[in-house]
């Protein structure tokens, strides 16, 4: 049964084109991965087939009775009315369910006290509105509720967090886990692994593998759609090809494609060749050479003529400048410890590095990872241990949120500012590369898009004749073509890679070993579906694991006095953040007043200021977050007692 049909849908923005003629259809329980460059029109597709906006020309058909949901990639998450916490969020889903659950309590209450005839009607709604409760799953929406988060990264100590303090990457998890548990006929997701560490990336692929209703997803993690999706949709010069199969295999067939393009420039290379024969022996005139020019007409006219395919869309190619060679060692880690406050990131951290290795960092999110490449480069404060590069190290960064690029500069200045001996025709032909062709070098970089950034900041790298690349999620808003070309382009560095990254795919081309960072610390030496593997068994083997021995009554009277004594810490703690709070508070104040005032007209001053009420800023939402971790701790205590 056809569950959705798109039928000659046009999308133009001012006189440029985004989608012509795209035409497509699923069935029921299709599960179609959209994929095409940045900038091909997936996502303007999946607004248009939602209705967020209206066609130029063409419809969108769904089957009858069909419930829709979408993550979006832009402000992906909605706050429901009247809730503030994330378990709350997710009840409110239902708001049948919960409807029910509190008339539910309201007539238990009323039956109490009431009349044998009021008693009577109270119990047949009573009975209607159970029966409908429980068939509606009202016994076990809560508990799935919790299960689900728990799948998404939110443990029970972030149940009761209000939505206000959550990461844009937390509210992302949220809207998706909140998206899942509605289970819409038709579910349309827009890049929803952005935000997601492998293991819940693993178990996403999984719900996903299995969902019994349609699926629509655009994304370029190439090991998630092999895994997810039974179908593709090629995007390319505005329209859409329908492939019967999943990414690998679609790539397959678009490299027999490429095959074909190649058979016909060779075979208009040949024309060509026999037009220039004939043209010259029509020249010379005589008769042998009469015959021989129509000999070679006639063999042009027996050719099976290979049509013109359309030019392949543009695509990065690109290498990194060679650089002096490093000594053999090139980093030395001891004994590394990262903290914020009194939470503690990891300690003990010990591990070196050797010149030509590819070391990938890997782990859940909130590990540390980022931390430590910020730390490796003296970019964060560390508590003790020590970081030691080897000789004639030279080193480049790439940082996921591109914020060594200037907001104001235009795209030339960013890269003729860091490069000021470098010629503009040789900077010109750097951005043509990385697809900044024309008018795009005039742009600013505030105006950009993620992946114009992320390109942009590759420019940059490439120039910098480094030894050492340390990358931070360098496959973040690239799209599948551009993540290509980077691993092209890192395979071929003659020089060191430490990076941290989410994407297997990347991963598994490049890793000749893995550092695992969690719970504990491990140093894999291999690639990683070796680490991958070894992963999972030992994962196996904690669970199949027996039970720890029950606690003596002496390890019990220590673990009590070690509470008591965390109990103290943490009170002394709580109210250091208050005070802290307040004095923070404060100075925002006095900051603001200033950068509104007496300092406005001093763009020097000003700028100063935005700094320190940004950094400011920042500390208070550090500390918010951990009050309100003392206040959700304190309401358990509560309720325990």
């Amino acid at each position: 049964m056809t569950t959705l049909s798109v039928n000659n849908l046009c999308y133009s923005v001012g006189t440029k084109t985004i989608l012509e003629g795209v035409t497509f259809s699923i069935e029921e329980g299709d599960r179609l991965g959209i994929v095409g460059v940045n900038g091909s029109g997936k996502t303007t597709l999946l607004r248009l087939i939602t209705g967020m906006v209206r066609p130029e020309q063409g419809n969108v058909y769904f089957a009858r009775d069909k419930v829709l949901g979408m993550l979006r990639q832009d402000d992906p998450f909605q706050v429901l009315e009247g809730t503030d916490t994330v378990l709350a969020q997710m009840y409110a889903a239902f708001p049948g369910l919960v409807r029910d659950e509190e008339r539910l309590a309201q007539l238990e209450a009323e039956m109490e006290g009431a009349s044998a005839d009021r008693l009577l009607s109270l119990s047949a709604e009573y009975d209607r509105l159970n029966t409908r409760f429980m068939d509606g799953g009202g016994l076990h929406y809560k508990s799935r509720c919790k299960s689900l988060l728990e799948k998404l990264g939110f443990g029970e100590e972030l149940h009761q967090r209000s939505i206000s303090t959550l990461s844009g990457g937390q509210r992302t998890r949220l809207a998706l886990a909140r998206l899942l548990f509605q289970e819409p006929d038709i579910l349309i997701l827009d890049e929803p692994t952005n935000h997601l560490d492998i293991d819940t990336m693993a178990w996403l692929e999984g719900h996903l593998a299995g969902y019994k209703k349609t699926l629509l997803l655009v994304s370029h993690d190439r090991y998630f759609l092999d895994r997810v999706t039974n179908k593709t949709l090629d995007i390319e010069h505005h329209k859409a090809k329908l492939y019967q199969c999943a990414y690998t295999a679609y790539k397959k067939q678009k490299e027999q494609q490429a095959a074909l393009e190649k058979q016909y420039m060779l075979q208009q290379r040949e024309i060509a060749r026999l037009e220039a024969f004939i043209a010259q022996q029509r020249q010379w005139n005589r008769e042998r050479n009469i015959i021989a020019a129509e000999s070679r007409e006639k063999a042009i006219a027996r050719m099976d003529k290979i049509e013109r395919p359309e030019d392949a869309p543009r695509v990065l190619q690109f290498a990194f400048s060679k650089a002096v060679q490093s000594g053999n060692d090139v980093l030395d880690v001891k004994n590394l410890a990262i903290g914020f406050g009194e939470r503690t990131l990891f300690s003990g951290l010990t591990f070196s590095v050797k010149r030509g290795e590819r070391l990938l960092i890997a782990g859940p999110n909130g590990c540390g990872k980022s931390s430590l490449l910020k730390a490796l480069l003296g970019k964060l404060p560390t508590r003790c241990g020590s970081v030691t590069f080897g000789y004639n190290v030279r080193v480049g960064y790439y940082d996921q949120e591109n914020q060594n690029l200037s907001p104001d500069k235009t795209v030339l200045d960013e890269l003729w500012d860091a490069y000021p001996t470098i010629g503009q025709r040789e900077l010109y032909s750097v951005l043509a590369v990385f697809m900044f062709r024309g008018e795009d070098v005039e742009k600013t970089v505030s105006v950009l898009s993620g992946g114009e950034r992320a390109r942009l900041t590759l420019a940059k790298l490439i120039l910098s004749k480094v030894n050492v690349l340390i990358l931070d999620e360098p496959t973040n808003h690239l799209d599948i073509s551009s993540r290509e070309a980077l691993e092209n382009a890192l395979e071929a560095f003659e020089g060191t890679v430490i990076a941290v990254s989410h994407d297997r795919y990347f991963m598994q081309r490049l890793a000749t070993r893995v550092l695992s960072m969690g719970e504990a610390v491990r140093d894999f030496r291999g690639g990683y579906a070796e680490f991958a593997a070894a992963h999972e068994q030992a994962a196996e083997e904690e669970a199949a694991s027996p039970a720890k021995a029950i606690p003596t009554g002496k390890e019990l009277y220590l673990k009590k006095k070690e509470a008591q004594a965390a109990l103290r810490r943490k009170e002394a703690r709580r109210k250091k953040v208050i005070q802290e709070i307040a004095r923070l508070e404060k100075e925002l104040a006095n900051i603001t007043d200033r950068l509104y005032g007496e300092d406005a007209s001093d763009y020097i001053k000003a700028a100063q200021l935005e700094d320190q009420r940004i950094y400011v800023e920042d500390q208070l939402m550090q500390l918010y977050e951990e009050e309100a971790d003392f206040s959700i701790a304190g309401n358990a205590e509560e309720t325990e007692g």
